[in-house]
């Protein structure tokens, strides 16, 4: 490990992205439609009642929230290592004196950078004009911070293992996009999970994906009880081991592999 270099590597990224920041800008806003749109379908069906425990402050919150936790736990690198693996371009990383994950981590941090100098200045405009009901206190900013960070760390490594399938086959972006299909489906953004219905519902709570978007949100919005938070804390972690393994598995069959066919 060198986290010298991973320092530097973090840096050099920024400043390349940087140049190019109004492309992700537009690309930051375009992830913010859907989230929006679902904020105004729900506002309007609660009205000035309440709906699964939502006002429509709380639809307010909860969505706004969202954006910010989608946006920071979406990991745009898993889309890439395909790419890296199919063209023969990874082979420079794998060169380099310096871990191999550090490249990935360096494009997260980075793109997380461009992308919050976009993102919460627009939130905060939009929190004045739609007025959310949010309540916070010391203890659930520091679950939401805790859950978060295993949130991204869930969905990264997860993206991650799915990507590195690019060694056995072509076809492994397809199976990026069924997974992000089942995030917009099942982790709070078409609806909070609560409202899904029951089948759905029941397999948000058993699937990794609620616990890579809609997990820390319910807990900053204040929507789970202290048991279900563990519960749910629980669930994440496991989630979090089974791909960490499945990451570290894939990787190390995966280089001997792309090392005996050549590159």
């Amino acid at each position: 490990m060198n986290p010298r270099g991973g320092l530097a590597l973090i840096r050099g990224l920024w400043l390349s992205w940087m140049q190019y920041r109004s492309f992700f800008f537009v690309l930051a806003f375009g992830w913010m439609i859907p989230p929006l749109i679902y904020l105004m379908v729900w506002s309007t069906a609660v009205g000035e009642g309440s709906l699964g425990g939502y006002t429509r402050g709380g639809f307010v919150a909860y969505y706004l929230v969202l954006i910010l936790v989608n946006q920071i736990t979406y990991a745009q690198v898993n889309w890439t290592v395909g790419d890296l693996i199919r063209y023969g371009q990874i082979n420079h990383i794998l060169l380099r004196p310096i871990a191999p994950v550090y490249d990935a981590l360096a494009s997260e941090v980075a793109g997380k950078i461009v992308y919050l100098t976009f993102d919460i200045p627009i939130l905060l405009i939009l929190a004045f004009i739609m007025k959310p009901e949010l309540t916070l206190t010391w203890e659930m900013g520091g679950l939401f911070l805790l859950a978060l960070l295993l949130a991204w760390a869930l969905r990264f490594l997860w993206g991650y293992w799915i990507a590195l399938l690019a060694f056995w086959t072509s076809r492994a972006d397809a199976l990026l996009t069924l997974q992000d299909s089942l995030i917009f489906l099942l982790a709070g953004q078409v609806a909070p999970v609560a409202l899904l219905p029951g089948a759905l519902q029941v397999l948000a709570y058993v699937l990794p994906f609620r616990y890579m978007v809609a997990f820390p949100v319910e807990i900053l919005t204040g929507n789970l009880s202290g048991a279900d938070a563990l519960q749910g804390f629980t669930i994440q972690f496991l989630w979090l081991a089974v791909s960490a393994f499945l990451t570290i598995f894939i990787w190390q069959r995966g280089v001997r592999r792309y090392a005996a066919i050549g590159g």
